[in-house]
């Protein structure tokens, strides 16, 4: 059986995770510190960790309800149907996936999940812009001799490549938006 959470435990928990919000509205996701973040909330440490393993935990959490959020936005618009629709609607989440090298970094390290249980709030999130991605493909004037399912993980991909870019020295003088419709035209509107 299984013990039920104390509605202490719950209160505690809901302000360390509004403490870490207001740390990072204030000095970003990678500027935050744990030891900022027990003092806006007026609890000890070793309550933190109570409630969080570290604080890459934690912040799983916060840019995985972010992302989230985004998403939902994303999804009340008009399905894209071509190329440069397509980058225009996905750009806050690539915005946000990239506002902080911290953020991208974090994004990549918690994509994928070992085992079933340890599927996170990020991980379910690449796995919602996979299928978001798939069911506006279907419609989309791109190419119809790929599965819509395969374009979309390629269409992930690309993303995932472009955005790594974006950190690259050597490959700043393209902006992300160009870069990534460059790609997806050469995927999914190939020429023949």
């Amino acid at each position: 059986m299984q013990k039920t959470v104390q509605k202490r435990t719950l209160k505690t928990r809901a302000r360390l995770l509004a403490a870490s919000e207001e740390v990072i509205h204030g000095e970003g996701y990678e500027a935050l510190r744990v030891e900022e973040v027990v003092k806006a909330a007026g609890v000890a440490k070793g309550t933190f960790f109570a409630h969080f393993r570290d604080k890459d935990a934690l912040m799983e959490i916060l840019i995985g309800e972010r992302l989230s959020a985004i998403f939902n936005q994303i999804e009340a618009n008009i399905p894209p149907k071509t190329v440069p629709e397509l980058v225009r609607i996905l750009k806050p989440i690539h915005s946000f996936m990239t506002s902080e090298r911290y953020v991208f970094d974090l994004l990549i390290r918690y994509s994928g999940a070992a085992a079933v249980a340890e599927i996170g709030p990020i991980a379910h999130c690449f796995e919602r812009y996979f299928r978001v991605v798939e069911s506006w493909l279907e419609d989309a004037d791109v190419r119809k001799d790929v599965s819509a399912d395969l374009l979309a993980e390629g269409v992930q991909a690309f993303a995932i490549q472009a955005m790594s870019l974006k950190f690259c020295a050597l490959h700043e003088v393209q902006s992300f938006e160009d870069r990534l419709e460059i790609y997806l035209k050469a995927w999914l509107t190939p020429e023949t």
